[in-house]
C-alpha cells in the first residue's frame, strides 16, 4: 500500500553503463505501478554532473532516489557513492547498490559510505527482472523517502 499521490512522479537517477542492463530496468519500470521519470547516467562523472546540476545537467531535477553500479568507468560507483555521502545537499538521497559484485570488501565498502542497501545482480534474466520488482515494490510503494528540497 502506498500513500503516494496518483499524480506524483518519482525521480530515479540510475548510473549503469551496461546497455543491456539499462533496457532492463527501464522496461520493469515502465510496467510498474508507480509513475517514475528515470534519468540514465553512464558512468559516475556523468552521475555527479547530474547531482550537482552541471554543465549540460543545470535543469536536472534532484532524484528521489539512485541505482548504482559499482563497476563504472570514469569514477567507480565507490567514489560515486562516497561523494553524494558526503555531500549535504546530497546524502539524504536514497542510495540503492546495485551490482555484479558479490565480494566481500565492496559490500562492506559500500555500507561504510552508507549505501542503503546492496543487491548483487542476478545473473539469470527471469531472476534480474524479479529483483528490480522487488526494488520498485519496496522501494517506490512501501519506503517513504525523504522527498526533494526546496532550494
Amino acid at each position: 500500500m502506498t500513500d503516494r499521490k496518483l499524480d506524483q512522479i518519482v525521480e530515479i537517477l540510475l548510473v549503469e553503463d551496461n546497455p543491456g542492463d539499462v533496457r532492463l530496468i527501464v522496461e520493469v519500470l515502465k510496467e510498474g505501478k508507480i509513475r517514475n521519470r528515470l534519468n540514465v547516467a553512464l558512468d559516475g562523472e556523468q552521475a555527479l554532473a547530474y547531482l550537482r546540476r552541471e554543465g549540460e545537467y543545470q535543469g536536472a531535477v534532484q532524484p528521489d532516489i539512485i541505482l548504482l553500479d559499482l563497476n563504472l568507468p570514469k569514477i567507480d560507483g565507490h567514489g560515486v557513492l562516497a561523494v553524494i555521502k558526503e555531500d549535504p545537499a546530497l546524502r539524504h538521497i536514497p542510495v540503492i547498490v546495485l551490482t555484479t559484485s558479490e565480494a566481500d570488501q565492496d559490500i562492506l565498502k559500500a555500507y561504510e559510505h552508507h549505501a542503503n542497501c546492496y543487491i548483487t545482480k542476478p545473473v539469470d534474466l527471469e531472476q534480474f527482472l524479479g529483483v528490480v520488482r522487488s526494488l520498485e515494490n519496496f522501494w517506490l510503494t512501501i519506503v517513504k523517502l525523504p522527498g526533494r528540497w526546496v532550494e
